[in-house]
């Protein structure tokens, strides 16, 4: 599982340094190659905000705060399914499921992720996706609410 330790590794590897400030306003930033995370945060929280960090790393260019230009927010939303994607996935929702973690915070608990960040990924799914997408023997259904299903063949 990417762990935060697991992502502070991974950024130590792609020569990030990080460091845990106390920090106003956000709760993480990169500029260049250094990344602030909050201090105040839970090791759960740390690691949500480490991944989107990692997901502007590999994803976005050049200063993208302004939110009112849209070329800025496509490169947010970019790097926002890059950490999803890393520390979720589908595979990660099939994988709640099928430990029986049935609502967003015992799936959240099972990923070690927060739950308005598996919300977020839910909605950013949904948008990627539609609907419902189908991986291997499963259908996650986006709407009305979070839902998987096991296909099975006679």
């Amino acid at each position: 599982m990417n762990t935060y330790e697991y992502l502070l590794t991974e950024a130590e590897s792609e020569k990030l340094i990080v460091k845990e400030l106390p920090l106003r306003g956000y709760e993480g930033r990169i500029k260049g190659n250094r990344v602030a995370i909050s201090q105040s945060l839970t090791d759960t929280q740390k690691t949500c905000v480490l991944a989107e960090e990692l997901g502007h790393h590999y994803t976005t260019v050049g200063n993208i705060l302004d939110q009112s230009d849209g070329r800025n927010r496509k490169q947010e939303m970019r790097a926002r399914l890059w950490a999803y994607d890393k520390k979720i996935g589908l595979h990660g929702i099939i994988n709640a499921y099928e430990a029986r973690r049935t609502n967003i915070d015992e799936m959240a608990d099972f990923l070690d992720i927060t739950p308005e960040f598996l919300r977020d990924a839910i909605k950013c799914y949904k948008s990627k996706y539609g609907l419902y997408v189908t991986l291997d023997n499963y259908i996650i259904y986006f709407e009305p609410n979070l839902s998987i299903a096991k296909m099975i063949w006679d």
